[in-house]
């Protein structure tokens, strides 16, 4: 089983003490590639700042997560745009819309959305979504961009079957997690994966949050890993009603076309 793991926050200070044993468990495990995710004015950079340190296994994105919407200036649409002058930031985000924590302003939080949708316009880099309790609004905003952005994916998918068919009918990516191994929070994933086809479909642990819940044994300290992907995807096949190695395969190609990276 060769895997891509498309949202790792590897930047985060939880694996300072130990990344590349990280890795290495995760290479164990078949995971051959990921993408690191740069989330914040701080760290889109470091992101790339590692990913620069592991050619051909580690890319980055760059963007601005709508909790930190309210640092969004000028300056920072500067530096965003300088840091995808760089092959090895692969996509525009994580960036998009979150009224469920409203831990920035909504008026920021679209004004960052928009700002990151114009240097995914003005790149043709994929963009790496997120929305929770936005929909509306999300759909509105990137509507306004139809024809003039790349492909996108909707990161860390937990959303109704109408979200869902709304992204697919723009032909959009989704990406999976562990989310669909909380039995309270994740259980309605479990029958909406089936209408997911194959080549949107791809795969990401986003650690080091949700530790999938059904694996065992549990991490003392509960940090997610890259090495527990493949626990994931063995869940998402058996919901989907087919061999682990066949939505491995599926979703490992998925994603190396949709993040254009190398074999």
């Amino acid at each position: 089983m060769q895997l891509i793991d498309i949202g790792l926050n590897l930047t985060h200070d939880s694996f300072d003490r130990d990344r590349d044993a990280v890795w290495q468990r995760a290479r164990d495990a078949g995971v051959r590639q990921a993408i690191l995710t740069g989330a914040s004015r701080e760290h889109s950079p470091k992101a790339l700042e590692l990913a620069l340190t592991r050619p051909g296994e580690w890319f980055a994105t760059a963007g601005v997560h709508p909790h930190h919407a309210t640092e969004y200036t000028a300056e920072c649409d500067a530096e965003m745009r300088a840091l995808h002058a760089h092959p090895q930031v692969v996509a525009v985000g994580e960036c998009g819309l979150d009224y469920f924590r409203d831990f920035s302003p909504r008026p920021a939080q679209r004004s960052a959305f928009e700002q990151q949708l114009q240097i995914a316009a003005d790149t043709q880099k994929p963009l790496f979504l997120h929305q929770r309790d936005a929909h509306a609004d999300f759909m509105a905003m990137m509507k306004n961009f139809e024809g003039r952005i790349g492909p996108a994916v909707v990161h860390c998918f937990t959303g109704t079957r109408e979200e869902l068919f709304d992204y697919l009918d723009q032909d959009w990516h989704i990406g999976i997690t562990g989310w669909l191994c909380d039995e309270r929070r994740g259980q309605h994933l479990r029958e909406l994966v089936k209408s997911i086809p194959a080549r949107r479909l791809m795969v990401e642990t986003d650690a080091p949050y949700l530790l999938p819940r059904t694996l065992k044994p549990m991490p003392k300290d509960r940090r997610n890993e890259p090495a527990f992907l493949p626990h994931i995807v063995e869940e998402l096949a058996r919901d989907r009603g087919e061999a682990p190695a066949t939505t491995a395969a599926n979703a490992t190609a998925a994603s190396a076309a949709f993040f254009r990276l190398p074999a």
